[in-house]
């Protein structure tokens, strides 16, 4: 069945108040939509923890750089909803502008240090407009969870963090990255990719393995960086904007891997901007995935 699509806050909050009385867990997957299995992923998730859950789809102006971007960027309601519907998902926000950003509206949610640099630095403004409308949604939902693919993972980082800071009571979940066959991190920015060209980018995830390997192997991230590198040139990527070794729960750049790490990455590829990341664990044990 099809969950109702509500448009306005009014109609959101009398629905989850309801829920409230009844003691229900509330469950919250924020999306632009264009859903695709890895969004769905996060309904899946949702749904095994919570007694009911919201999809919301607002694709956010303020986190655009582009306007270019911004105007190309797939909306597809109705094919969402259609997606959203076996999961039996209790309601779906896609809330008209004015419910996000009224008239007059005047503040920003800016995160220090956690958006200074990596994404921060190539799209100045970006995690502010994300902090901004994640931290309106998670007030207007009411939700106890929240569930986000770590495909983005620096923007998990910040929305926990903003969540942490401005003490608002829910729970942020990361949830491992869906991949293609080929090893893509599933992303609505695919849907832009040519055939040629989607072929060309599965070979985004084999360059952050090898590195991986090697990393754990022990081998020094600065040698090994400029191979990667040329690996993703001969690949057809245009050279990386970054590739890093980060620090897993800081995000603090890393010489070599002394602790729980992520490389991190974003290319241009048939004009087309992809990022991608995957965990490195210096002590990885049988029992434990060496990368999402």
């Amino acid at each position: 069945m099809t969950a109702p699509i509500l448009r306005r806050l009014s109609d959101l909050r009398a629905l989850h108040a309801t829920w409230r009385r009844d003691g229900a867990r509330i469950g919250l997957v924020p999306t632009m939509g264009a859903l695709h299995d890895g969004h769905l992923s996060l309904v899946a998730a949702a749904k095994a923890r919570c007694d009911r859950v919201i999809v919301t789809i607002f694709v956010n102006p303020k986190q655009f750089n582009n306007a270019e971007d911004l105007a190309k960027y797939p909306r597809t309601e109705l094919d969402d909803a259609a997606k959203l519907a076996p999961f039996g998902v209790d309601a779906i926000y896609v809330p008209d502008p004015d419910q996000i950003y009224p008239e007059g509206y005047a503040t920003t949610v800016s995160v220090a240090g956690l958006t200074d640099v990596m994404e921060g630095e190539f799209r100045p403004g970006h995690f502010d407009g994300v902090a901004t409308v994640v931290a309106k949604l998670f007030l207007q939902c009411g939700a106890d969870e929240a569930f986000f693919g770590e495909k983005d993972y620096q923007q998990l980082m910040v929305v926990s963090r903003m969540a942490r800071d401005l003490d608002i009571p829910i729970a942020v979940r990361g949830c491992a990255t869906v991949r293609e066959p080929s090893g893509l991190a599933m992303s609505s920015r695919n849907l832009r990719l040519s055939p040629e060209a989607l072929g060309k980018a599965g070979q985004l995830y084999p360059v952050l393995r090898n590195l991986a390997d090697q990393l754990i192997a022990g081998a020094d991230y600065a040698a090994l960086l400029p191979d990667a590198k040329a690996r993703l040139l001969a690949a057809g990527f245009d050279a990386p904007e970054y590739l890093d070794l980060r620090c897993a729960d800081s995000l603090q750049p890393m010489e070599r891997l002394d602790r729980p790490a992520r490389l991190l990455v974003a290319a241009w590829l048939d004009g087309i901007r992809l990022i991608d990341n995957i965990a490195v664990d210096p002590h990885p044990t049988e029992t434990s995935e060496l990368i999402d």
